[in-house]
């Protein structure tokens, strides 16, 4: 029997189809697509339709390599970009394109929450996490005072997997996890804070859709889409998620002291917890997972955007790149790279720019800066690391997934930077495998231990344990790049 993950991005969707006998993936497709352009600084938009478009593509694309056998196609789970706004029309239309996770047009908005509510503090207290421009509720309150006309128009409101999850079954619903990005769920009790919807207006909670377990299946393909693939109406959607919940999944992220880091255009770095793990800082997103357990989150904006930004100046290739970081010692002689290309979400810096600090007449070179630069992105996510020792959540290892995961000298830097063993996995596709595991479960093929430990497979060759030296250097750097930032950001410089 097969299942199908979906991995709907900010860049493209992937789906890929797993044999569930032999744990391998037998059929793989991929479509890209743009953000809109010519929008202002900060805003940044998709049209939904590109999504589901890519998704009917890419599926038909893998039952074709399936063939005859795509009738054993028995469930399909969809991973997506978190936090986007899809607002949908009485009709079930769009309204407008969507707001995704990294645009930052919101930060007037988030102002009015934290001085309505009493600050990080009061936000937290009342919800468990602060407000973040990257959440959706925020959009909808820029919605309401940009394009009041548009708001009066809104009769659902939906995360991006939600939406693929309504074209593929017909079916509103959220799940926790992905709903626990919107700022409005509360992460203790999982059920929706009030006070901060009416804050947008009360006739938001008409427009949200019933929320849920994340292990009840969502529903069953659409008649009419099973004939026009040639798949049973009986195919279960399972809940879905969010992608960073579903790569939890796909990394086998489902028990205490496993980390997950994703090195992607953007970072992540998350573990799995039995109870809300709440940041009084606010740094931690305390974050539902899609098991019904909870996924405390660091988030960066910028991570293979600057090795790919290095890589455009000087004209390399990702070989070349490698070569490259790999002539210079650990902690590029003094040399920091603050790599804020596209803003920030932690630290907190939605208008963040980047910053190359500390060349000399032999350390400016290329090579100096392109080690500098895989560094600085890795050190962002340390700084989440660090504080989630600080909260209690230790990892054992951790697990590597995302393009720059390829890379051997990124790697290195990884177990370095973050003083614990790293590995990567057997797939790339972390999300898409998660959400045909979840596919899986949800069609009652067994518990995700079960699941995960027989189809989530390490790549041993890709382990790679913590040098004491380059460790040390870096727990010095790590402090360098924290003070580094806090005296440029208090000085306006940031």
């Amino acid at each position: 029997m097969f299942y199908i993950g979906i991995d709907s991005g900010t860049q493209s969707t992937k789906s890929v189809v797993l044999d569930f006998e032999t744990g391998d993936i037998v059929a793989q497709a991929s479509q890209s697509y743009d953000l809109i352009s010519g929008l202002p600084a900060g805003h940044l938009e998709q049209h939904p339709s590109d999504w589901i478009d890519a998704v009917k593509n890419t599926v038909a694309s893998c039952l074709d390599q399936l063939g005859d056998r795509r009738a054993e196609v028995r469930g399909i789970g969809v991973s997506g970009q978190q936090h986007g706004l899809v607002v949908l029309d009485g009709n079930d239309e769009v309204i407008r394109p969507a707001k995704l996770w990294c645009d930052t047009s919101t930060v007037e908005q988030c102002d009015q929450f934290a001085a309505e509510f009493g600050g990080v503090d009061g936000l937290i207290a009342k919800a468990g996490n602060a407000m973040l421009p990257g959440y959706t509720i925020p959009k909808l309150l820029w919605l309401k005072q940009n394009e009041p006309d548009n708001l009066a128009r809104v009769a659902a409101i939906l995360l991006p997997h939600d939406y693929i999850n309504f074209a593929l079954t017909g079916v509103k619903r959220m799940e926790y996890g992905d709903a626990s990005g919107m700022g409005i769920l509360n992460i203790r009790t999982k059920k929706w804070e009030s006070d901060l919807i009416n804050f947008v207006d009360p006739r938001v909670q008409e427009m949200l859709p019933e929320l849920g377990s994340s292990n009840v299946p969502h529903g069953t393909l659409l008649p009419d889409l099973a004939s026009e693939w040639g798949l049973s109406s009986d195919v279960i959607v399972s809940a879905g998620g969010g992608d960073n919940m579903m790569g939890a999944i796909g990394t086998g992220n489902i028990a205490d002291g496993t980390i997950t880091a994703s090195f992607g255009t953007s970072g992540t770095i998350y573990g799995c917890a039995e109870k809300p793990i709440i940041d009084p800082n606010g740094e931690i997103a305390a974050f539902c997972d899609s098991t019904d357990r909870w996924l405390p989150l660091v988030c960066t904006m910028n991570v293979t955007v600057v090795t790919e930004q290095v890589c455009g100046w000087f004209g390399w290739d990702h070989a070349e790149l490698e070569k490259q970081v790999s002539s210079v010692p650990a902690g590029s002689e003094g040399v920091s790279f603050l790599p804020y290309l596209n803003g920030e979400r932690t630290p907190n810096l939605p208008n963040g720019t980047g910053v190359i600090h500390g060349l000399g007449a032999r350390t400016g070179s290329p090579a100096h800066m392109a080690r500098a630069a895989m560094e600085g992105a890795t050190l962002g996510l340390a700084y989440g690391l660090r504080r989630f020792n600080e909260l209690g959540l230790t990892p054992g290892e951790i697990r590597l997934t995302g393009g720059g995961s390829k890379s051997g000298i990124w790697r290195q830097i990884s177990a370095d930077v973050f003083g614990v063993l790293v590995v990567g996995l057997a797939t790339a596709e972390g999300a898409g495998l998660g959400g045909a595991i979840q596919a899986a479960h949800a069609d009652g093929q067994g518990s995700y231990e079960e699941l995960c430990g027989r189809l989530v497979l390490l790549d041993e060759s890709t382990r790679c344990e913590p040098e004491a030296e380059a460790a040390g250097v870096y727990r010095e750097k790590l402090d360098r790049q924290v003070a580094l930032t806090g005296v440029l950001k208090d000085a306006g410089m940031l």
